[in-house]
């Protein structure tokens, strides 16, 4: 872990999507911060020791999802299938797949394995799997304040992780998506999905894949900012915890609480889904898994 002394930053962003407004001052106490995601080696430790199963590795109860066809509550995730044609990039269906037997131990379904991606993120993890790796190991998950502040490396208001530009001197600084997303990757940076961790240079607090790779759960339930309502007031250690608020309200059926993911994905693209960066946050259902949704883990000093 890398510690981070606790400081005041600009958390959020005004230049981008909107979820990211408003831009406000937030403080945060010293913390420290796993490296890295939390990769395949380090959760097999955990499933080894502990006997623990992964949301994607139970089927889905009925009662939970009304009006879901029994076939689809097997066990199984999200996978990522690139299609083969030009496709409209408002219908994430065409390329997602509900891929029944993909885990963790089976990033892209039953027939794939982890051989050799023991240093890769664990991906196909669910909130409660992180929580419950959180625990065994002693730790947290951060809040989406200890997350963005750890991944601005000291750079406060810096576009990036690592400066204003995206790629200096043309070097990919982390593993995204290049090319027309999502039919054709050139892999400019090397990779086609994941990457093993500190295949890119570390921010300024020495952390590896803070963009990139793998969307990272935080704590926070997911909703707008709510800023101090006296502007000279500066937030210390916030926490959404407005959970019935954080629920899809385009799903009144399914009251599924939802988490702020951080960091975006191998996935983000310039024309697509531009939160390669620390203010950039996403909604994710915390029942739900992908094979590109990761986790790392902090140690906090104070109560």
């Amino acid at each position: 872990m890398a510690f981070i002394p606790g400081g005041t930053f600009r958390m959020g962003s005004n230049r981008h999507y909107p979820e990211e407004a408003p831009e406000h001052p937030v403080t945060v106490d010293d913390f420290y911060i796993d490296i890295s995601p939390v990769t395949n080696a380090q959760f097999e430790a955990f499933i080894d020791a502990t006997g623990y199963v992964t949301a994607a590795e139970r089927p889905l109860a009925l009662a939970e999802y009304p009006g879901v066809p029994a076939q689809l509550l097997q066990a199984g995730s999200l996978v990522f299938m690139p299609p083969s044609r030009v496709v409209t990039l408002h219908d994430w269906g065409q390329w997602w797949r509900l891929v029944f037997a993909a885990n963790w131990r089976h990033p892209q379904g039953p027939k794939s394995s982890l051989k050799g991606l023991e240093q890769h993120p664990v991906v196909h993890i669910a909130y409660r799997d992180a929580l419950a790796y959180a625990s065994w190991a002693g730790k947290d998950l951060p809040t989406e304040a200890e997350w963005e502040f750890a991944a601005r490396g000291g750079l406060d208001g810096a576009e990036y992780a690592w400066g204003d530009e995206l790629m200096p001197q043309g070097a990919p600084m982390a593993n995204l998506w290049q090319g027309e997303f999502p039919i054709e990757n050139t892999r400019l940076d090397g990779f086609l999905r994941t990457s093993p961790v500190g295949s890119f240079p570390p921010n300024g607090f020495g952390l590896l894949d803070m963009i990139g790779n793998v969307w990272e759960w935080t704590a926070d339930y997911y909703g707008a900012y709510q800023p101090a309502g006296n502007a000279n007031c500066i937030e210390r250690n916030p926490r959404n915890e407005r959970r019935v608020e954080s629920c899809d309200p385009d799903q009144p059926d399914i009251r599924i609480p939802r988490r702020v993911l951080k960091g975006g994905s191998h996935l983000c693209a310039p024309n697509y889904c531009r939160r390669y960066r620390p203010a950039a946050r996403h909604a994710q259902p915390e029942d739900s898994s992908t094979s590109h949704i990761g986790f790392r883990c902090v140690l906090r000093l104070g109560p």
